[in-house]
């Protein structure tokens, strides 16, 4: 439990931001604390890219409050540019210019900040130190972004969605290198569609749906919500159906559902409901065309809560 005299480092208070043909941002709230990971889950359109522009300073609301490092957009933007670094969904070079060419432009934007030798050498482009930015795989142009954000020194860090499309080794060597930022006692805010991502780094997250938050704790936290261990899911042969009610009555099943023809048990006990459900199944006459079991995840939550899939257009 977080005390009142711990540091904030970013305080988002009914945060609003409409368009002409959607609500993005519908009274958000959070808080970020100094030190920790925040992340932000959800679908794509929940609203998250949208609240991280306007924490960024690159949007307005159109109302709300927002407190970055005790500051405010529009009154402390260049203080607050100082202490930023920011990571993009996608970060658009200039291809022709070198890896340390790149990292002493973006250092030249900040007062102070380490060496853009010790940036490149902290992400491991050391050998592509005198490549071309144009000639570098999708994973290091992920650490290059990186440590542009990197190379200001900030105190507080918003990466959004940073490992989106990179192989799993590349995202393996960007967590580590996030994991390293936050030891020093610094603040992050992620966004995310990988659930292994944010349970690996983050200390508590929010999830948010239609631009509200509607479920916040830390990953154990909210996957020990669904009040069960394990999620049982199959499918049927030949578009068989089952009757759902004898499922929710197993014994060790807490909830069953069906969707886009899987159906989905939250299991508590699962060496008795797997037992169960095969005997009930054969009871109704049904053939499995698939079986599969578990353990529960943050994505697990998303979909008791909403009903969808994180990745869910």
């Amino acid at each position: 439990m977080r005390t009142s005299q711990e540091a904030i480092a970013l305080q988002v208070r009914n945060l609003r931001k409409a368009y002409p043909d959607v609500v993005a941002v519908d009274g958000l709230d959070l808080e970020v604390y100094s030190g920790e990971c925040f992340g932000l889950l959800g679908p794509n359109g929940a609203g998250k890219t949208t609240t991280i522009e306007i924490c960024e300073g690159l949007n307005t609301p159109d109302s709300g409050e927002v407190l970055v490092l005790g500051r405010r957009w529009g009154q402390d933007d260049r203080a607050l540019r100082e202490l930023l670094g920011i990571s993009l969904q996608e970060t658009q070079f200039s291809e022709k210019l070198t890896v340390a060419e790149t990292l002493q432009l973006f250092r030249s934007f900040y007062r102070v900040g380490p060496d853009p030798t010790d940036v490149i050498a902290m992400v491991q482009l050391q050998e592509k130190a005198g490549s071309r930015v144009g000639q570098l795989s999708g994973g290091q142009k992920q650490r290059l972004a990186l440590a542009c954000a990197l190379v200001g020194d900030p105190e507080l860090l918003f990466l959004d969605e940073p490992t989106t499309g990179l192989d799993p080794q590349s995202r393996r060597q960007l967590w580590d290198l996030i994991e390293a930022f936050k030891s020093d006692g610094r603040s992050i805010l992620l966004t995310t569609h990988y659930m292994d991502e944010a349970e690996r780094l983050c200390d508590r997250v929010a999830i948010v749906d239609h631009g509200r938050t509607i479920a916040l704790g830390t990953p154990r936290e909210l996957i020990s919500r669904l009040r069960a261990e394990h999620v049982l899911e199959f499918a049927l042969a030949e578009d068989q159906v089952v009757d759902e009610d004898p499922l929710r009555r197993i014994d060790g099943v807490c909830a069953a559902d069906r969707r886009n023809g899987t159906y989905r048990l939250q299991v508590g006990e699962l060496h008795r409901a797997m037992p169960a459900l095969l005997h009930e199944l054969r009871r109704q006459g049904v053939q499995l065309a698939e079986l599969r079991t578990h353990s529960a995840t943050l994505e697990d939550v998303f979909v008791s809560l909403t009903g969808r899939n994180l990745r869910d257009e």
